[in-house]
């Protein structure tokens, strides 16, 4: 146990500094393209042209998210920086609760109690996980029918819908998807204490 556990430190913060070393490198990148693009940089120097025909056509499908929901193209290097960083996060911390859960899993798992007590506990944590997932991509302009988020639209949608006719909006604000996020883990905290 204390191997497995000492080789996922390692793994995990060599994860970490390759990712920053990632997120440094792109956002010199994105704020060089940027200063290109508000002409605080020459369009005429090398540095110009080596992001125009370098990072422009990669920055091309957030360009056009952008503009399409009103936003000015100029802005695309700035979205796609904070895409990286917030993508990084939540990758680190997804890394984080799976090097945990399986740790857990290993000493919990000495019998069909432990089974039982993983399988409840992964249940609810992915129950849960789609319903943040389906309150942020309601901020963003992504189709709920999106191959990327479809699936938390699925999983969440039947205990949200019954919420719903219970819970009145509040000036326009759905406040369901919290309160099923706490239902949640109140559930899973009483069923894990029973098993």
């Amino acid at each position: 146990m204390d191997t497995f556990q000492a080789g996922a430190d390692v793994v995990t913060n060599a994860l970490r500094i390759a990712l920053l070393s990632i997120a440094i490198v792109f956002a010199v990148i994105c704020l060089l393209d940027w200063a290109v693009r508000t002409k605080k940089i020459s369009p005429f120097n090398a540095i110009a042209r080596f992001c125009r025909s370098t990072v422009d056509p990669i920055l091309v499908p957030i360009e056009r998210r952008i503009v399409r929901a009103g936003g000015t193209p100029a802005a695309a290097p700035l979205w796609a920086l904070a895409g990286v960083v917030i993508g990084g996060i939540l990758l680190l911390t997804a890394i984080d609760m799976i090097r945990l859960g399986v740790a857990k899993s290993v000493v919990i798992a000495t019998g069909a109690g432990g089974i039982i007590y993983l399988l409840v506990s992964w249940t609810f944590t992915i129950l849960k996980a789609a319903i943040i997932v389906r309150v942020i991509s309601s901020w963003l302009p992504i189709s709920p029918y999106s191959k990327w988020v479809n699936w938390s639209y699925r999983l969440s949608e039947p205990m949200l819908a019954p919420l719903r006719r219970i819970v009145p909006n509040f000036g326009g604000l759905d406040v369901t998807p919290l309160i099923a996020y706490i239902l949640l883990s109140i559930i899973a905290n009483q069923l894990l204490q029973l098993i």
